[in-house]
């Protein structure tokens, strides 16, 4: 699901600012982009998003300042400067010139002055980031609700949908084999130019064509993968993967009933329940 996410904290002298951008995915991919000199602070960050999301792609970006007194040292190469001084002075008495070297002018030459970022503290930073991650993915996880809420209700509809084709085809099932009776008792007769059909034999015929031809089964577990797919969609728990499953035992069912049916107006409703349960499965992939 699509969310954003931005949280900024600043403690003893650290400032941390995690932001989070969400896109649709069928598992937990976590993608960070952070300064290199605080890395450590992925894994700790990772287990954050781990327990508050299940799917999605979530782009983690990283922001660190460190405003301490001691979050950098100055070091003098004295060796190289003590080379610039003897340098200068040579110069001054070859050339007869005055040696007018002062310190501010000699700490400018180049790499004599080495400035240094001092060694983070892990397990300050860590705790830090841990803290602001987890806000930001708060503020992430309430965009989603946001989106889902609006999904749920247009999975719920559509649910109802193939819940009325599935009641439609109910209501179909039991006079198609009314319908083949009629239809081998009038090919019959007509072969037989007009005389008497044995009333036993076609009985029979039609009891063949309607054990066949059953789709009660069916049409129980299509009811039952419909009541829990509302079910899923009600609760809070995350139901994505679920979902998809579930998605994927109703399209079979319809294809069953497809196959079985042998009758043009089932076949009809079945390719509308299965135009429908294609939408519900593009939106699936939206949930967590």
């Amino acid at each position: 699901m699509t969310g954003f996410g931005r949280a900024l904290m600043a403690q003893d002298g650290r400032e941390i600012t995690v932001e989070l951008k969400s896109v649709n995915h069928r598992y937990l991919d976590i993608a960070f982009r952070m300064p290199r000199h605080i890395a450590f602070l992925e894994d700790p960050l990772r287990q954050v998003l781990a327990e508050e999301l299940k799917r999605g792609h979530v782009d983690v970006y990283v922001f660190y300042r460190n405003n301490r007194a001691d979050a950098r040292q100055v070091n003098v190469d004295y060796s190289l400067l003590a080379a610039y001084l003897k340098a200068a002075q040579e110069a001054a008495e070859r050339f007869d010139l005055k040696n007018d070297m002062g310190l501010y002018a000699a700490l400018r030459l180049p790499d004599v002055l080495d400035v240094i970022a001092a060694e983070e503290d892990q397990a300050a930073v860590c705790a830090l980031g841990a803290q602001v991650c987890a806000q930001a993915c708060a503020e992430l996880k309430s965009m989603r609700a946001a989106e889902g809420a609006r999904l749920c209700k247009d999975l719920m509809a559509r649910c109802q949908t193939v819940a009325d084709i599935g009641a439609q085809i109910a209501l179909r099932a039991p006079l198609v084999t009314e319908e083949y009776r009629q239809k081998l008792q009038e090919r019959i007769s007509a072969m037989l130019s007009g005389a008497e059909v044995d009333p036993a034999r076609l009985a029979m015929e039609a009891a063949i064509f309607a054990d066949k031809a059953n789709i009660d089964e069916e049409l129980v577990r299509l009811k039952s993968h419909v009541a829990q797919m509302e079910a899923l969609l009600q609760s809070d728990a995350p139901a994505g993967r679920k979902l998809d499953f579930i998605v994927q035992e109703m399209n079979r069912e319809f294809n069953t009933i497809g196959s079985k049916a042998n009758d043009g107006q089932i076949v009809n409703l079945v390719i509308a329940g299965k135009a429908e349960i294609e939408k519900i499965r593009e939106q699936v992939q939206n949930i967590e």
